[in-house]
């Protein structure tokens, strides 16, 4: 397939791309910044300049391409308030234009990413694709655990809609929590300052993510892309842990013990007037109520059987890509 696709240069991006181009599809891969898109280019990827602010401009890309796969987004958690308009625009603005782009050139076929974060905290419970956020009920409206949350949620229903009203022949992805060799992310982050002994405490013990090896995730995306069913929604998530839970498999792969001592929340609630500050030092975004209300006894658990039985995805375990994102680190004892 002659492929179209945003948010390649990303982390799960970069990782769908050389997966496809390993299937044989050809890509075309729309950048902001050709100084990142060096590994697309190497893998033989044609690139076009642009972003996802202009619905003309990304038809005009698009045209005569077999699919579309929208993976672009930005993923920011713990954000000031001059970031939200920079999140709504990439976010929600970017995904109605990439859509809306795609009805008029006519793709026959898009696959949209979005996330396990639209269910917002499932509260202990794993969520299915059917799964129903208990604050769809509430009379103050919805209750986002971030910014990040929020736009994603919206997004998630603009690909809904263009689906039901105006016959977008698209198929949803929904990864949960992903890893892997330089991964950036504030998870990646936090593994990074415990295996530097930077980690005096654990932040967020009980806070609940599902966790999927990076390549796994393109090998997921790359499947329901193939054969999802359009208007259907597929998690792709391998399993669902725990903060500390996830420290102790790091731990025991490289040797070091996970501190006994968790960080206290409240501590951190006091310090939020100096959030900057105090993320700044400690290794953490500079707002620090976002932060905490989005991992503070909050889970983000889903259950892939779905795409599992469906679509034939088999992601590796925990512990088998933790030790595959250490050992291309260089973090595994000798």
């Amino acid at each position: 397939m002659k492929i179209f696709m945003t948010g390649a240069t990303g982390f799960i991006g970069g990782a769908t791309a050389r997966h496809l181009v390993d299937q044989g599809h050809q890509l075309t891969c729309l950048v902001r910044d050709r100084s990142k898109a060096a590994d697309l280019e190497s893998m033989g990827c044609a690139l076009v300049d642009g972003d996802l602010s202009s619905r003309p401009r990304l038809a005009e890309q698009m045209a005569g391409h077999d699919a579309l796969l929208h993976n672009a987004a930005l993923y920011e958690v713990g954000i000031p308030k001059e970031r939200i308009p920079v999140l709504r625009k990439a976010n929600v603005e970017g995904t109605a234009n990439t859509l809306e782009a795609a009805l008029e050139a006519g793709i026959p076929r898009i696959l949209y990413v979005s996330t396990c974060a639209i269910f917002g905290n499932t509260h202990r419970e794993v969520a299915t694709e059917d799964f129903r956020r208990p604050d769809l009920d509430d009379p103050q409206g919805l209750d986002f655990t971030s910014v990040y949350e929020e736009t994603k949620y919206e997004a998630h229903q603009v690909a809904l809609n263009l689906i039901k009203t105006r016959d977008l022949p698209c198929v949803i992805a929904q990864p949960a929590g992903v890893y892997g060799p330089q991964d950036h992310s504030e998870l990646g982050n936090t593994m990074n300052q415990f295996l530097d002994g930077k980690l005096p405490m654990v932040p967020f013990p009980d806070f609940g993510t599902g966790l999927t090896y990076v390549d796994d995730i393109a090998a997921g995306l790359a499947l329901v892309l193939d054969k999802g069913e359009v208007g259907e929604c597929y998690i792709l998530n391998e399993g669902n842990y725990e903060m500390r839970g996830v420290l102790e498999e790091v731990g025991a792969l490289a040797g070091r013990k996970v501190p006994k001592r968790s960080m206290p929340t409240a501590m951190l609630k006091a310090l939020r007037p100096i959030g900057p500050l105090v993320g700044k030092v400690m290794g953490q975004p500079p707002n620090l109520a976002e932060l905490i209300k989005s991992a503070d006894g909050v889970t983000f658990w889903a259950d892939a059987a779905k795409a599992k039985s469906e679509l034939g995805w088999h992601p590796r375990d925990l512990k088998s890509g933790l030790r595959q994102t250490l050992e291309a680190e260089g973090r595994l004892p000798g």
